[in-house]
């Protein structure tokens, strides 16, 4: 073989190389997640810090390999985000509404879309407070200012899922009354209803049930206000928490979905998570922080 031959086929062979290795840089820049391996950034929701807490530390504990990272934001600035195309993964309150559906399906990323639980909006109320139950037209007409109280009204920041979800409900796109106090997150709300008798918190329920020690004291000295829906055919009159059992009757009637959005468009880390949270092992986690999971998880009997 001549020495030309031989310089030709070695500049083949490292042309190869080097088109190999700008490729793997390419893919790893790309994200070479699998299924149940690798790494990928999940937006979410910090109303579901909690739960979500708990989803992925057994998540990463079946699937060593597996690095889901979650950015905890505000309702707002996660869906901002989302949007926008930085994270291509979401974990939010509530569904798409027409037109951001549009702004991913023009990009060509329309989202996979799962509800995998069911969470609360729980009014608490101090332990000295005499308050035990409040009714859905009055918490309305608390929040338009239509009825005289002295009672503060908190709840957690202005950005908030919970707010959105408060002023759809209320009608009130303002909720600037003089007596209403938007503070930062769902435990500063807890905190101050434990140390202000004259309040009432709004906050997710998911925030209530095994609190973490850097607030549980502060959970300890409010209590749950029982909620009447007027409209309910069945029980009008009667007064609800939240809790299991009254989400699945649909008893309690302030309620929310939790769903996972998925524009990656791949079989990819996204899409293992989801069908993890959404499979018996992951409505079982929910099951047990006191959520309502979107599909409750059999239990076999044996009889002897």
């Amino acid at each position: 073989m001549s020495n030309s031959i031989k310089i030709i086929i070695c500049s083949i062979l490292v042309i190869i190389v080097f088109g190999m290795c700008r490729q793997q840089q390419a893919s790893q820049v790309k994200g070479d997640d699998t299924f149940v391996k690798g790494k990928a950034l999940f937006l979410a929701d910090e109303s579901f810090k909690p739960i979500l807490d708990q989803e992925a530390y057994v998540f990463k504990a079946l699937f060593t390999e597996a690095k889901p990272e979650f950015v905890y934001k505000s309702e707002n600035e996660a869906l901002k985000l989302f949007l926008e195309d930085s994270i291509r993964v979401a974990i939010l309150s509530r569904e798409l509404n027409p037109s951001e559906l549009g702004i991913l399906e023009r990009r060509g990323l329309p989202p996979d879309v799962h509800r995998f639980a069911v969470d609360a909006i729980a009014l608490i109320v101090n332990q000295q407070s005499a308050d035990t139950t409040i009714s859905v037209k009055q918490i309305k007409d608390m929040l338009n200012g239509k009825t005289m109280t002295d009672k503060n009204i908190v709840f957690d920041n202005p950005n908030s899922s919970l707010v959105r979800y408060l002023k759809d409900f209320s009608g009130n796109k303002e909720l600037k009354e003089k007596n209403i106090y938007a503070l930062q997150s769902n435990k500063d709300v807890i905190k101050y209803v434990s140390e202000h008798p004259n309040s009432i918190g709004i906050v997710g329920f998911s925030w209530l049930d095994d609190p973490d020690k850097d607030y549980a004291d502060a959970v300890s000295k409010v209590k749950i206000v029982g909620v009447k829906d007027e409209s309910n055919d069945k029980s009008p009159t009667e007064y609800f928490k939240p809790n299991q059992t009254t989400l699945a009757l649909k008893q309690y009637p302030l309620i929310r979905g939790l769903y996972i959005l998925n524009s990656t468009g791949k079989m990819g880390l996204a899409a293992g998570f989801a069908a993890f949270i959404k499979s018996d092992r992951g409505q079982r986690i929910i099951l047990k922080s006191g959520l309502l999971p979107d599909s409750i998880p059999q239990r076999e009997m044996i009889l002897k």
